[in-house]
């Protein structure tokens, strides 16, 4: 760090939840130079654990939420998909194939199917055609095997976690550690599971409900890629909500052209009606090495918070002036672009490797 930023860094840290006041320099240029920037930071960002620690265990199961509490994660982040009997539990897809051992089930064999979920072909197992005791006989799996060897270990071992299970590990965790640990939950193809039977809204603040959260105070944030899907849950609970968008097509549901055309600023007031925030891949923001886009800054004007996606340690994933080494799964220098990104003023960032993103906000505010 600058010499110069030091001492505003060392106030930072004894105001923690305080108003945080601090103007930045964004590395930008194309060989991770700094350049003179952008915006005034108002807290701390966020630490989502993206699926949980995914970096070090198989996604989407309470050894990998756990884990991630462990290291100092501020939200746990949960893909929700529908059961055939209308139990919320995490998955990244429905579609199981490559997340469980399903294919290795004989008395499943029938149920492998082709379907068309937002306009594109799947064929596998599905969550909406089982359930929930039938899914608690599978096992997880790591989806990156060839990039996380060593989540292979873990294969077998977890089971699918519910919704449920998920929100009694935060409250339990948030009284052991003596922090809140929040939930971050996204709703997966809402507008396909509602074309078949399975409306999602209605039953997410139910439940969420249940447990206490209803209100813009609760340590819950809900995100989804669709529009109307967050509209409808935004007249139906006070929870944050928060519109994902990528850097490439556009909501499923149609309600939106694109995603570039929800993320000019005219695009960005409206989502400010119904959304707390957005949840941006990282490229919308800085598309590796280049130069940044004015994304965050127009979405703090339209008073949206951004909290982008995702920050993954392997060389695959990151920008070229931080990989190290010549292979695709080797860990490169993704601390470096976490602090890229904080020194850009997001509030908060979704990694699958909470531990670094937690130890490098921390060395940023010494």
């Amino acid at each position: 760090m600058d010499c110069h930023m030091k001492p505003v860094w060392r106030r930072l840290r004894k105001r923690v939840f305080g108003a945080w006041l601090l103007l930045v320099l964004a590395p930008v240029a194309a060989k991770g130079q700094d350049a003179p920037v952008v915006k005034a930071l108002t807290s701390p960002p966020i630490v989502i654990a993206h699926r949980g620690a995914s970096g070090w265990r198989p996604e989407h199961t309470i050894a990998s939420y756990d884990l991630a509490i462990s290291m100092g994660a501020d939200f746990i982040e949960p893909d929700l998909v529908l059961t055939k009997d209308n139990v919320f539990v995490a998955r990244h897809e429905n579609d199981i194939t490559g997340t469980t051992d399903v294919a290795s089930h004989p008395e499943f064999a029938a149920r492998k199917k082709t379907k068309i979920i937002d306009g594109e072909s799947h064929s596998g197992w599905f969550t909406e055609d089982f359930t929930l005791a039938e899914l608690k006989t599978l096992r997880a799996r790591e989806r990156l095997p060839l990039i996380r060897a060593g989540n292979t270990q873990y294969d077998g071992q977890f089971q699918i976690p519910t919704l449920a299970e998920i929100i009694t590990l935060a409250k339990t965790r948030s009284k052991e550690t003596g922090r809140t640990i929040g939930i971050y939950p996204e709703t997966k193809h809402p507008s396909y599971f509602a074309s078949i039977g399975h409306p999602m809204e209605a039953r997410l603040v139910a439940q969420l409900k249940a447990a206490g959260w209803s209100t813009a105070a609760a340590p819950v944030f809900i995100q989804s890629f669709e529009v109307n899907n967050l509209k409808a849950l935004h007249r139906m609970t006070g929870i944050r909500l928060i519109q994902l968008m990528d850097a490439t097509g556009g909501p499923a549901d149609g309600a939106q052209p694109s995603y570039a055309a929800m993320a000019t600023p005219g695009g960005l007031e409206q989502i400010a009606t119904y959304a707390y925030g957005i949840g941006p891949n990282k490229a919308m923001i800085q598309d590796g090495d280049a130069l940044p886009t004015n994304l965050i800054i127009d979405a703090h004007k339209a008073g949206l918070r951004v909290h982008p996606w995702t920050f993954r340690a392997e060389n695959m994933f990151l920008p070229p002036s931080m990989r190290v080494g010549e292979s695709p799964a080797e860990h490169g220098q993704v601390e470096k672009e976490i602090r890229r990104f904080i020194l850009l003023g997001v509030d908060g960032f979704f990694t699958d490797y909470p531990d670094i993103g937690v130890e490098t906000r921390k060395a940023m505010a010494r």
